[in-house]
């Protein structure tokens, strides 16, 4: 493997030690954890060091436009570099797994990683990311909004403070999804509702109004699957209803049941979890519902809500227009813009279209916990970090720069259907063609109105054991269930059951 001797090699952005021995048994440990699992799709080694090439590591969505931005911001370099990008496995394990090997084995091939933003912690702590530099951290600060500039943020015990160990790229977060149609019929009104108690009251209503064609649209569709989207729904109703997971200033200290403040909070958030799984007229299948799941049943008209990303908008204009969503015939008087699958037609065009579809599938900021406050919603997306062992830093972090720039960010949203972490992005007539909810992506992404996942070096272990407790959704009590979501939090910090 490429880059075995460990040395330096090449510049370093200003400030950056080498790890201390802490972060390398860190190192150590990640990597034996690493080499026990097998990922047959991933070759061991790298592609080596070549000076001048930066390599990029992607994730697979979006990869062909990072290849593309790529390859402008090469061009644009004027010859200082050329970004090469290598699209990671489909998994977020295997693509976590993948780097974190290379990177134990001090790989020079590796210059730029595509990270999930849950990642910063861990892989930061490990020493294998190298600080933005202070120059460019200036403007990432004044440029990104509060939310996913959070998820880059992380402060290992070299640090003095939070420091920038990454770039956001793009963001995402779940917004509420409903037919006003229906709430204009059995409740009259189409204004959607605020809360979680409140959307449970209003499902009720219409379930036991209902007049038919068909069942009544009674499931409340949430990603209830024992994976990622069960702990996202959990942190966004935990950090809504005021609690966290463990202390943002000290991830070693558990926080879901350490005051009654706390515990209040985690019991409101199972509480809502039980409510929405043992509703009347309940989806039989939420315990295996992932975001597709959500999708498809909304689109078969058996749900009036559903908490879920933005990319339910298109895909509902889309099936409806060729006549796949059976209760939005209206829609099929624009199925000629939609036949031919290799033209398709220019959001630019699609505003009348847009004004059809929220008729009867209209979008509005995720529900909160407390009446009058707004929810706190979890942050997703993609963050671009250097490689410690990357042999070119500098020219590394020229491109993270341009890669990850406005008209970079303009392209991955446009394009690539990922909402942008730059603020003014949200005000291009491009943008907005494609995103009509953008801005309540933009308010749910401030400081108050959005959250991240527990900041942890062992975020996977956390998420694992706490999403094999909540699972199926509503099986906790809410009186008992943060003592034992406290215990397998607790275990995780300290390398305890990882199998559960």
């Amino acid at each position: 493997m490429a880059g075995n001797d460990g040395s330096d090699g090449g510049s370093r952005s200003s400030g950056v030690t080498r790890p201390t021995r802490r972060r390398s048994r860190r190192r150590l440990a990640l990597a034996a954890m690493a080499a026990a699992v097998t990922i047959p799709t991933i070759a061991a080694c790298g592609s080596g060091y070549t000076q001048g090439t930066i390599n990029v590591y992607s994730p697979p969505d979006n990869a062909s436009l990072i290849d593309s931005v790529g390859k402008d911001c090469s061009q644009r370099s004027n010859g200082a570099y050329r970004v090469v990008t290598h699209k990671l496995p489909r998994s977020a394990d295997d693509q976590r797994l993948q780097l974190a090997r290379r990177l134990a084995g001090n790989d020079a091939g590796i210059d730029v990683l595509g990270m999930d933003v849950v990642w910063t912690a861990e892989f930061a702590d490990a020493g294998w990311l190298v600080p933005v530099p202070d120059d460019l951290t200036g403007s990432i600060r004044s440029q990104s909004l509060p939310g996913p500039l959070e998820t880059a943020e992380w402060k290992t015990a070299d640090d003095s403070g939070k420091r920038l160990y990454a770039v956001p790229a793009w963001t995402n977060t779940q917004l509420l999804w409903y037919r006003p149609d229906i709430l204009k019929q059995y409740l009259g009104r189409t204004t959607p509702p605020a809360t979680w108690d409140q959307l449970l009251a209003d499902n009720e209503t219409i379930r036991k109004a209902w007049k038919g064609p068909g069942p009544a649209p009674s499931y409340i569709e949430v990603q209830g699957a024992q994976y990622e989207g069960l702990m996202v729904w959990f942190n966004t109703l935990l950090q809504s209803a005021g609690g966290e997971v463990v202390d943002p200033n000290d991830p070693t200290k558990v926080t879901l049941n350490d005051t009654p403040a706390h515990r209040a909070a985690t019991e409101k958030a199972l509480a809502v979890m039980r409510a929405i799984a043992r509703a009347p007229g309940a989806d039989p299948s939420l315990s295996n519902a992932k975001e597709d799941d959500g999708r498809r049943t909304m689109e078969n008209g058996l749900a009036t809500f559903q908490i879920n990303y933005p990319f339910v908008f298109p895909s509902m204009r889309k099936n409806a227009a060729t006549g796949a969503v059976p209760f939005f015939p209206e829609m099929t008087q624009f199925k000629s813009l939609f036949a031919d699958e290799d033209n398709p037609p220019k959001d630019s065009s699609l505003g009348r279209v847009n004004q059809v579809v929220r008729t009867k599938f209209d979008f509005a900021r995720y529900p909160g916990i407390l009446s009058g406050q707004p929810a706190k919603v979890t942050v997703g997306g993609v963050n671009f970090a250097v490689a410690d062992t990357s042999k070119q830093k500098d020219l590394a972090f020229q491109a993270v720069s341009c890669l990850t720039d406005t008209k970079a960010q303009t392209v991955y949203s446009v394009q690539g259907g990922t909402p942008p972490t730059i603020a003014s992005v949200y005000d291009d007539p491009a943008f907005q063609a494609v995103y009509p909810m953008g801005d309540q992506i933009r308010a749910q992404l401030q400081t108050n109105s959005s959250s991240t996942r527990p900041a942890s070096p062992v975020y996977q272990a956390i998420s694992t054991l706490l999403t094999a407790k909540l699972s199926p959704p509503g099986s906790l009590d809410p009186q008992t269930g943060p003592d034992v979501l406290a215990e397998q939090v607790r275990n995780a910090i300290d390398g305890k059951g990882l199998i559960p």
